[in-house]
């Protein structure tokens, strides 16, 4: 089954939905970066939020970029996301699986650790990208992008993102949701979510039962009047391209060019995205030096 983005309202507009299903970027994503299972939880949760974020983007053109890194031994996450709903991201430390919590889940906080920041980067195609930031606060990924939309936007939210990962570390299921009270909204309607989201199974485990995410909002929003607005299919997508790895490479320097040209060897550049190798041979180092020099 295809991963699906739905953004919805309920009650007259007074409250702004998000949901998504995204067990299939997700799974593509840890096989990509050969992610072990507390890492998994981690990656997903992040490339979940990117895509829910990044579809709230209002142009094609626009992108924005989550990360979080809070001194554990993940090493910190990055996404990148799209209006499309289209997501990218590298994982400081994959191999990270550490002992379940005191709960018995995956340990996603302990991985992202709690001594750092929740950064929110948005590239709108202006001269400085706008850069919002949050102490981390309970290194849970979705509790702290809740944090930064009621502390930085000034918007009530509440954010769910859960991966299943399973033992042989196929991912089960994954999924999340952002909900945001809109200005002028009941303040009751707030205090009925929070009841409502507090009585349901989480997210993942209602995902891995074969709800679909439709179905999760209708159940939350029952007698809300839930419209929904538009659709759309989150995957995984790196743009990297030799041409692209060949500027990062004159960006270097004319200096540290000569150096790698000097020593007459082959090079490979790995993306961190997506973990695909870009050879370049001892010519191509020294047309790329040429390029430099004529800067």
């Amino acid at each position: 089954m295809k991963d699906k983005l739905i953004k919805a309202t309920a009650k007259d507009g007074q409250i702004r939905i998000i949901g998504a299903d995204t067990k299939e970027l997700v799974s593509m994503a840890v096989k990509l970066h050969g992610c072990a299972a507390t890492a998994s939880a981690a990656y997903g949760r992040m490339l979940t939020c990117g895509s829910l974020l990044g579809s709230m983007l209002k142009s094609s053109s626009d992108a924005i970029t989550i990360k979080i890194d809070g001194g554990g031994p993940l090493k910190g996450v990055v996404v990148t996301a799209h209006s499309d709903a289209s997501v990218k991201g590298y994982i400081g430390n994959p191999k990270v699986d550490l002992p379940a919590n005191s709960i018995g889940k995956l340990d996603v906080s302990g991985a992202i650790g709690k001594d750092g920041n929740l950064f929110i980067i948005r590239d709108m195609g202006l001269k400085e990208p706008y850069v919002g930031q949050v102490p981390i606060y309970t290194g849970e990924i979705g509790d702290d992008l809740a944090y930064y939309f009621t502390v930085s936007e000034q918007t009530p939210s509440a954010v769910a993102v859960g991966v299943l990962v399973d033992k042989d570390l196929s991912i089960i299921s994954s999924g999340g949701f952002i909900i945001q009270m809109m200005p002028g909204a009941d303040e009751l309607l707030a205090d009925l979510i929070t009841y409502r989201l507090q009585e349901i199974p989480p997210l993942s485990k209602l995902l891995s039962e074969g709800k679909t995410i439709e179905e999760i909002l209708s159940l939350i929003f029952e007698d809300m009047d839930l419209k929904i607005l538009e659709e759309f299919e989150p995957k995984y997508i790196c743009d990297c391209s030799k041409e692209k790895v060949e500027k990062a490479l004159i960006s270097i320097g004319k200096k540290d060019l000569e150096e790698l040209y000097d020593d007459g060897k082959e090079e490979e550049l790995v993306c961190q995205f997506c973990n695909k190798a870009y050879k370049f041979s001892h010519e191509d180092i020294g047309e790329l030096l040429k390029k430099a020099s004529s800067k």
